[in-house]
């Protein structure tokens, strides 16, 4: 069942991200899956950090606040992915 709730955060968490982000992002519905996933675990892994004072990779859950998190961390993750391209790291 943990599966299936990351998949559901993760296009939920990337969608809202990709349509709150400015500019063209482009991808298709696995790169989105993806960004949501990686920002489950960066916003997950920045609020334990701010909240505890601690460095622990975490995820956030599948609730109106993980949601949240998880929408923050993928704006974080297009950001610097979109720095990454720009200056042609990759």
């Amino acid at each position: 069942m943990n599966i299936l709730a990351w998949i559901v955060l993760g296009l939920l968490a990337g969608a809202i991200a990709k349509a709150i982000y400015p500019g063209h992002q482009g991808g298709n519905i696995i790169s989105t899956l993806l960004l949501g996933i990686v920002g489950a675990f960066l916003g997950g892994t920045l609020a334990t950090l701010l909240t505890t004072g601690e460095l622990a990779m975490t995820a956030t859950s599948l609730s109106i606040p993980g949601v949240v998190v998880a929408v923050l961390g993928a704006i974080i993750a297009i950001f610097i992915w979109q720095r990454f391209v720009q200056r042609g790291v990759y």
